[in-house]
């Protein structure tokens, strides 16, 4: 074999275990991160919904499992999922954690784990800033209610016998009632009405404290795996105690109450 042959026969053999070594180092580097597979059904503003770009997801829900992945040294991975499909998902193992405004409740309980509760919801008052008369909803009687028809808000409403209950067509209608004073109040889930302060900046209202119903989210994880339950539960301790968890809670709801 010649000299030049040999030559050129060791620098392709050597650019060949370049290769590969190259290969094998990203293999590794992608084996090493870690990666959490989120389920969530985007479609729940302000908890989660498809921004301008459709594969970004934005709302409170994903600003938060982004801070608590980041808490815990993890790449978040978000997968849009049917509602009804989450559960199942996350038990065929092809997400780690659901968070989608899901309720815990003892059916669902039966199925996964949950984590600590994260938001707590409910059917909340909305009212006019300089209006003292009502600091809870048994100040309601007697007054006029705006609802949205069809909805928890306006069953609820009726229940308090001599409210006069106005059903509108959707929650902005509601909202339009009361500034208009139409309207002593209005009952809407607390995220709607929390979400309206925000959005619209209208300092002539106040959502009063007090809710009617009361529900807490929290997210699910397979039955199968407490280890990962307790490493969600420590991070969301932590954005607590550190102040981030009221950074994102204000960026969506306004400052808690």
């Amino acid at each position: 074999m010649s000299k030049k042959i040999l030559v050129l026969c060791m620098a392709a053999l050597m650019a060949v275990m370049a290769m590969v070594a190259g290969c094998g180092s990203e293999k590794k580097a992608a084996e090493g991160e870690k990666v959490l597979k989120v389920g969530t059904n985007a479609d729940f503003a302000p908890f989660e919904f498809q921004g301008a770009d459709p594969s970004a997801y934005e709302g409170f829900d994903m600003d938060l499992i982004r801070a608590i992945g980041e808490e815990m040294g993890y790449k978040v991975e978000i997968n849009n999922v049917a509602f009804d499909g989450l559960i199942p998902s996350l038990e065929a193992g092809n997400i780690d954690v659901i968070i989608s405004g899901m309720t815990i409740n003892d059916e669902r309980k039966q199925k996964v784990l949950f984590s600590d509760p994260y938001y707590k919801s409910g059917l909340s008052i909305m009212v006019a800033k300089s209006d003292d008369s009502i600091k809870g909803f048994q100040d309601l009687k007697g007054k006029k209610i705006a609802v949205q028809i069809g909805t928890t808000s306006a069953t609820e409403a009726k229940k308090l016998g001599s409210a006069e209950v106005k059903e509108l067509n959707s929650s902005a209608d509601t909202f339009i009632e009361l500034n208009a004073k139409g309207v002593d109040a209005v009952i809407n889930d607390r995220p709607v009405n929390d979400r309206y302060i925000v959005e619209s900046k209208n300092d002539n209202v106040k959502v009063l404290s007090e809710l009617l119903t009361s529900e807490d989210y929290g997210m699910a994880i397979n039955k199968n795996n407490a280890e990962l339950q307790t490493k969600i539960n420590e991070a969301l301790k932590k954005l607590k105690d550190n102040g981030k968890y009221d950074q994102i809670y204000a960026k969506w709801f306004g400052n808690k109450k």
